[in-house]
């Protein structure tokens, strides 16, 4: 019978993927402030000093989970724009739709309730959230919304404002399933809501 590789024996390649692994998972139940670097290296199958070895500490190990975990999906978004043809309407509800989707499947997401929670106490990890994340996303809804107006699809609107219009209500609705989930009696499909969400947004953004 043959007996398991443990993990550490394992292509030396594989195992800074296999500490992110660990560390969203930790992260996201967690929170940033009550990880310990020994806990994500139990979890991972490697020693504390194999996570030393990627990994100059807890913040940088916190960077790489949000630059492997959640920028390839704003990267997504942003080659869906580079190569859209078309009406922006329909490019702007499939980045709805893919958000949302990713909401509901993907634990990275839950990287965004953290930030909420812990950004006063780590104002050096909020910078960098902001910059990497928060400032990307909107660019990229901004661009959207832009181009739309361009076009003479949309009307002429505040677009910094309705970039955060189009946003905040997700985001808002996946704080609140991660935060109340076990006690909502009414909880909301993501997809439905950004759906409708998209729906009534169209109707304030077209140009008549």
């Amino acid at each position: 019978m043959n007996t398991p590789t443990p993990r550490w024996q394992r292509r030396k390649d594989a195992r800074p993927a296999e500490i992110i692994e660990a560390a969203l998972s930790l992260f996201v139940e967690r929170g940033f402030a009550a990880t310990r670097l020994d806990d994500v290296a139990k979890l991972a199958g490697v020693t504390k000093g194999t996570v030393y070895l990627y990994f100059a500490n807890k913040e940088e190990l916190f960077k790489a989970v949000v630059r492997e975990t959640v920028l390839p999906n704003i990267e997504s978004g942003e080659t869906l724009l580079a190569e859209h043809q078309g009406r922006w309407a329909d490019l702007l509800w499939t980045l709805l739709e893919r958000w949302a989707e990713r909401m509901e499947q993907s634990a990275s997401t839950g990287i965004s309730k953290l930030m909420i929670a812990e950004a006063n106490n780590f104002p050096e990890l909020a910078r960098f959230y902001v910059e990497e994340v928060v400032i990307r996303s909107r660019k990229l809804f901004a661009n959207v919304i832009e181009r739309g107006i361009a076009a003479g699809e949309f009307r002429p609107v505040d677009v910094a404002l309705a970039t955060r219009a189009v946003i905040s209500p997700l985001m808002m609705i996946k704080v609140w399933k991660q935060s109340f989930s076990l006690c909502d009696t009414e909880p909301v499909d993501l997809r439905d809501f950004a759906r409708f969400h998209y729906e009534l947004m169209l109707q304030g953004l077209q140009a008549r």
